[in-house]
């Protein structure tokens, strides 16, 4: 099995693909000069009423403090709330009329989806049929909106499709959200997401006949799905269904482990593990790879969790304890019998592997010790761990044997990120991708017992990638820390000239923005424009400590970084603050919005998509509560005093002078409820922040990012890349 360290936590943490976007032509040789001489009349902005809402926090240093919250009836679900359906449609046609008069915007559209135009396949699950192996992999040929599932018999067969999500709505916004076969092939359970929701409905697919069978589970969420070792059923995580009108807001509550036998009813489902008097608690099981133990982690939150291991061939036997509390982080990685393997942080900022016993369950032994770079993954396959670390946050990869004796590195293409080598611990045969910022994913075939490497698949581009160069730099911030960051553009860019800039981060949740391929940050790099990721504090880079570095207290060491990636762009001659815009989603929403507020004037231009901007009340809804981890409770009158410090929502300066602010959400975020984008739109646009433009956009029928239809990803794009390129003075042509 797979292990990956914070893998829940990525889940449950705000994280979903960034988005960068593109144009057309190739990019100008001469200097940006300044903002476009077209002029676009400025928007006037519907009124939004006020309510006398005030809430009283306790502070740390003031004692109790009053926090007035004019705009909190945005945080009800626009399916419910005429008042706030009516608010998003006005606001929809302030933000469309403005949008429609950028230049360049139909263009930059229509080569975006030229340069998307490519077939693009996913990592090869394998499993072991009486007729030999058989391969399960999706594929979109270009431009589809949601990919389609594949299935092929040995390497040598035909492919032939499965699962066809574009068949299942007009707009493409209901999509294929996960597949597990069973273990011997002959299953499929697929898990489907609607309208861009967190919540998960499953499936299961005879795999000979496509015939879909009569299990049907709902109201899943942030659960892995794991089939018995004879196949019988499955087992999958769920919470109570919610209250009717409460499935988008409703805190994420008493979620439990069931097991669902196949051809049976949803009601008759055996629940396995739960916790009714501690509800924040969420449990997850996965089945190890010999089929014979549960591997059950517990956690209240992103960060940290406890393992216990339950033998299913032994009737009445009791989970067993191998990680307890809340406070490290743990992931299965393989077994041999009693013995298994685990990644872990204990006592290791950078994760190290660790063999225990289920008859000695307190005795850990080193199997591969804490190294230099952070572990980020590791697997048992064919035989041997390989292990999955960073180093200056590109990948490097590594082989060991069971006993930890090193075999060797396996050798990359270049600067970039590498991800797969899942497999079977019985067969040599696993495979991984490798991408790059000016790179798409290519698919590898590797043998782990003789190290050979073959591509097993490799896009036929629209474009070339040596066109496009990568470089990576550091800079200093706060507190003489050294700060990663890549920056990428055209070959024809001069290096010594002052170019529109866009500058991506995110700085939490131990998640690092890694330097892989997005078609739509090449698009801005062709138009023109530079691109950089700034590896801030908050991520894990370099392990724990860099996390702990920006989380809870220390959070505003995520914002030093960021503000200080934009002056380190500056000092080195790339741009300018007239020629810079900043990017981020989610928790990076929050950052945008954080750093806008405290250097307006660094930035010309601001696109925070779906961000945490209201952080007294992000843990009242939904998922949010696990966030109290990285954030900290606006409950806990310490931490209140930080929150209350930077939040987006409650720290829009009067200015006279703010970025250019086009505001991204979806109204089926049910990570990010989309109120904390509604009263944080509508706090800026009553602010007296000077001429330049606040707009949200709000997409329909979409959520945090994940199964977006790549229609609407096109869109999207070309309306930010238009709305930066227009405020950073990247000129495009109609």
């Amino acid at each position: 099995m797979r292990a990956a360290l914070f893998a829940f936590a990525s889940v449950l943490a705000l994280t979903a693909c960034s988005q960068p976007a593109a144009q057309t032509d190739a990019p100008a040789e001469s200097e940006a000069s300044g903002p476009a001489m077209t002029q676009i009349a400025a928007p006037v902005y519907p009124e939004t009423r006020t309510v006398e809402q005030v809430d009283v926090y306790a502070s740390a240093a003031e004692g109790e403090v009053a926090v007035s919250d004019p705009y909190r009836w945005l945080e009800q679900d626009v399916r419910v709330s005429e008042d706030v359906a009516n608010w998003v449609e006005a606001q929809t046609e302030v933000t469309n009329a403005y949008l429609d008069q950028l230049p360049g915007r139909e263009r930059i559209a229509a080569r975006l989806a030229e340069l998307w135009n490519y077939e693009r396949y996913g990592l090869p699950t394998t499993r072991e049929t009486e007729d030999g192996l058989r391969y399960f992999f999706s594929r979109n040929d270009g431009l589809q909106d949601q990919s389609v599932f594949m299935v092929q018999d040995g390497l040598e067969g035909e492919a032939r499709p499965l699962i066809d999500p574009n068949e299942w709505a007009a707009d493409g916004t209901t999509a294929l959200a996960g597949t597990v076969p069973s273990p011997d092939g002959t299953k499929l359970a697929y898990l489907i997401a609607d309208g861009g929701s967190d919540w998960r409905s499953i499936r299961v697919m005879d795999v000979e006949t496509g015939e879909t069978l009569s299990d049907e589970i709902e109201w899943v969420k942030f659960s892995p799905l794991s089939w018995a070792k004879d196949g019988s059923g499955f087992y999958y995580s769920r919470y109570p269904e919610p209250e009717e009108g409460e499935a988008f807001t409703a805190l994420n509550l008493n979620q439990a482990i069931y097991f669902h036998e196949l051809g049976t009813d949803q009601s008759e489902d055996v629940q396995i593990m739960a916790d009714p008097d501690n509800p924040e608690v969420g449990w997850r099981g996965f089945v190890s790879d010999d089929g014979q133990y549960l591997i059950i982690n517990s956690s209240t939150g992103t960060d940290g969790n406890g393992v216990h291991i339950l033998d299913l061939e032994t009737e009445g036997a009791e989970p067993v304890e191998i990680f307890e509390g809340f406070g490290n982080n743990h992931s299965y990685v393989g077994n041999d019998g009693e013995t298994f393997w685990f990644q872990t942080d204990l006592d290791a900022s950078n994760g190290r592997i660790v063999s225990v016993s289920l008859s000695a369950p307190e005795d850990l032994s080193d199997v591969v010790a804490e190294g230099d770079g952070p572990i980020t993954g590791a697997s048992h396959v064919g035989g041997h761990l390989i292990i999955e670390t960073m180093r200056d946050v590109a990948s490097a990869v590594s082989v060991y044997t069971p006993a930890g004796d090193f075999v060797r590195e396996v050798a990359l293409p270049g600067l970039g990120v590498a991800s797969g080598f899942g497999g079977d611990p019985q067969r040599s045969e696993t495979f991984y991708s490798y991408e790059s910022l000016n790179q798409p994913a290519t698919l590898y075939r590797y043998d782990v017992e003789t190290g050979e490497s073959e591509v097993f698949r490799a896009p036929e581009l629209t474009f070339n990638p040596d066109d496009y160069v990568v470089s990576q730099t550091f800079y200093e911030s706060t507190g003489g820390a050294r700060i990663p960051m890549f920056v990428a553009h055209h070959r024809d860019v001069d290096p010594n000239g002052v170019r529109p800039t866009l500058i991506y981060g995110y700085g939490g949740f131990a998640i690092t923005r890694r330097p892989d391929f997005d078609v739509r940050r090449l698009q801005w790099m062709e138009m023109g424009g530079v691109y950089a990721i700034a590896n801030l504090r908050g991520g894990s880079a370099y392990g724990r400590d860099w996390h702990d570095a920006g989380r809870l207290a220390n959070k505003q060491n995520v914002f030093d970084d960021f503000i200080n990636a934009g002056h380190a762009l500056i000092d080195m001659g790339w741009t300018s603050p007239d020629h810079l815009a900043i990017h981020g989603r989610s928790n990076g929403g929050l950052l945008v919005g954080a750093v806008a507020n405290q250097a307006p004037d660094l930035f010309a231009a601001a696109l925070p998509a779906v961000g945490v901007m209201d952080m007294l009340r992000f843990n009242q809804f939904t998922a949010g509560r696990f966030w109290v981890d990285d954030y900290g409770s606006p409950q806990d009158p310490e931490m209140f005093d930080v929150l209350y410090g930077y939040s987006p929502y409650h720290n829009i300066p009067e200015t006279g002078e703010y970025p250019a602010t086009l505001i991204t959400t979806a109204d089926t975020d049910d990570r990010v409820v989309p109120g904390h984008s509604f009263k944080y739109a509508a706090a800026l646009q009553a602010a007296q922040t000077g001429d330049a433009p606040t707009l949200i956009r709000i997409e329909t029928r979409a959520g945090h990012g994940a199964g977006t239809p790549v229609s609407k990803l096109i869109e999207e794009a070309a309306d930010r890349w238009a709305f930066i390129a227009y405020h950073t003075g990247l000129e495009i042509e109609d």
